[in-house]
């Protein structure tokens, strides 16, 4: 299963116009993500990321949404768990 991730784009470089890159905070971990997919993204947008690449733009509520899922997510005890 693969999973995408959103982040809030935080700083763009525009220096190789062939492979436009952006910092994208993570809640709290910055990676550098390829934006060369999406042309109109900008400082502040929040994107779905998956293995280095944006995908799409998510407007903010969406994008708080599925960061409060995932967080969720990690608070669930797996050992707990009879069902799994």
């Amino acid at each position: 299963m693969c999973l995408a991730v959103p982040g809030k784009v935080i700083k763009i470089d525009d220096s190789n116009p062939e492979l436009r890159m952006a910092k994208v905070n993570f809640s709290g971990i910055v990676k550098d993500i390829c934006v060369q997919w999406l042309p109109e993204v900008k400082i502040g947008d929040y994107v779905l990321a998956h293995v280095g690449m944006a995908l799409n733009i998510l407007d903010e509520k969406e994008a708080l949404e599925t960061i409060s899922l995932i967080r969720e997510l990690g608070e669930i005890d797996v050992n707990s768990q009879t069902d799994l």
